[in-house]
């Protein structure tokens, strides 16, 4: 059914579509700076132009004011006159009149009337901008006001025609610009969302085969090591991941059912002997029975434990502790059980063992290291139990003489409900060794097995719980 509705989900709207998205957001930042660009160069340009030319127009009045003060009237004229005289571009406009509105000097016959008005006292309405008529042609003129002191009024300005012409060229050429910009980034977009999608298609494709039921599939990659290969080998990474898992799923419905059919069929057997028995033999049979149960309650209590410590649920209960005197209880409680079975217990720890993790765990993953290495001893054996800091991490070994570990074993030791050849004639479900690789992964370490006599024969199994002493608050939380 949820194959079905993925072959049938439509394809997202174009406006829904991430490619998309990044797309617009390309050409806007792509528009974005061209603005930027066009803003720089006209103010570099055109505006550059304009304040020059009030620059130059200001410096000329201040000029001709001062040129006032040292010899009035006579002395603005003939500097009028030499600056126009010296004017090859016939770029400068000068108009001396007097109180009477009669022209003194200069080149400038008319003036707007917005300069003939009574003297501004706002700087900015000294400044005109204004067509005027120059040789019989229409041109556009920039003009200040200043009055004199004995009543003449001076007005100098520059023509600005050539300025303007330039101006709009310019704004021509960064329109054409703006055109430009916008048909690149528009192909731009275009190009960016059909590379997304390219690379996206695979691992879109890929995710669809899964949900449809083929596990096999991943996510191919390009081999360039950019982000979409490192999202690609994350999510083939995933995928193994999980087909693990369902594996694991697999073998462990599968050993569950086979080790739960013995007990089961066994009680089943003997309560249908005491139907027809005595008051004694349906006792036995209910003792054996209860037994059974007890059996089985022991094995899903071990399976929701290494459940929940591969889950990291029992990382609240994590706290500082000392680990020696927890691994001297647990060598305590097996030393006699060893003697019993004539396997002697040599223990070797530190006074102090400082870690952070969950007490209780560490106790019951340390206690079935110690109890298969009781159950695999042969008489007259050694257990060794030792501990201590070495490289940075604190490393608890226990190490037996018995059969050993093949390496094909030693990989598959952790996996749920595994039994090796040399062990299926002892009592136990498989469980213990995963609850303590679990443990290890709880607390960010690793359990290592390894032959305790190389060579030897038998080899015996040394078994090594690593952990590092100290977890940080992320890890921790």
């Amino acid at each position: 059914m949820v194959a079905a509705e993925i072959r049938r989900a439509p394809a997202p709207r174009l406006i829904d579509s991430a490619g998309f998205r990044f797309a617009v957001f390309f050409a806007v930042m792509f528009l974005l700076g061209g603005v930027a660009f066009a803003g720089i160069v006209w103010w570099n340009t055109a505006g550059g132009l304009d304040r020059q030319t009030d620059a130059a127009i200001r410096a000329d009045v201040a000029a001709l004011m001062q040129r006032y003060r040292d010899a009035g009237r006579a002395g603005v004229e003939q500097a009028i006159t030499f600056r126009l005289q010296r004017d090859g571009d016939a770029q400068d406009l000068y108009r001396l009149t007097d109180a009477a509105g009669r022209q003194i000097a200069g080149n400038l016959a008319a003036t707007p009337d917005e300069l003939d008005g009574p003297a501004p006292d706002a700087e900015a309405l000294r400044w005109l901008r204004a067509p005027l008529v120059r040789e019989g042609a229409l041109t556009e003129a920039r003009l200040y006001r200043a009055d004199l002191s004995n009543g003449d009024r001076l007005i100098v300005g520059r023509d600005v025609e050539e300025r303007l012409r330039l101006r709009e060229l310019l704004g021509r050429g960064l329109g054409w610009a703006a055109s430009a910009s916008c048909l690149i980034a528009l192909i731009g977009a275009l190009l960016l969302r059909r590379a997304l999608q390219s690379r996206l298609r695979p691992a879109a494709e890929t995710v669809q085969a899964i949900a449809q039921g083929d596990l096999s599939q991943r996510v191919p990659l390009s081999g360039k090591e950019d982000e979409f290969d490192r999202l690609g080998r994350t999510m083939n990474a995933m995928l193994d991941r999980i087909g693990t898992l369902m594996a694991g799923i697999r073998g462990v419905s599968d050993a569950i059912a086979h080790d739960l059919r013995t007990p089961v069929a066994r009680a089943r057997g003997r309560l249908e002997e005491a139907l027809d028995g005595d008051a004694e033999t349906m006792r036995r049979a209910i003792e054996t029975g209860l037994a059974d149960l007890d059996g089985m309650t022991r094995i899903f209590q071990a399976v929701l434990r290494i459940t929940e410590a591969e889950a990291g649920a029992r990382r609240a209960a994590f706290g500082s502790l000392d680990l020696a005197p927890l691994l001297a209880d647990a060598a305590e409680l097996y030393d006699a059980i060893a003697e019993a079975r004539g396997v002697a217990l040599r223990v070797d720890l530190p006074e102090s063992l400082p870690l952070t993790g969950d007490r209780d765990l560490l106790l019951q993953a340390v206690a079935n290291l110690l109890d298969n290495a009781v159950k695999f001893s042969p008489a007259g054996g050694v257990i060794r139990l030792s501990a201590g800091l070495s490289a940075g991490a604190l490393r608890i070994t226990v190490a037996d003489e018995g059969p050993g570990l093949s390496p094909a074993d030693r990989a598959r030791a952790g996996e749920r409900f595994f039994r090796a050849d040399s062990a299926r004639a002892t009592p136990g479900y498989g469980l213990g060794l995963s609850l303590v690789r679990a443990v290890a992964g709880l607390h960010g370490g690793e359990l290592v097995l390894t032959d305790t006599r190389p060579g030897a024969s038998p080899p015996g199994l040394s078994a090594t719980l690593i952990l590092p002493p100290h977890l940080s608050p992320a890890a921790e939380g």
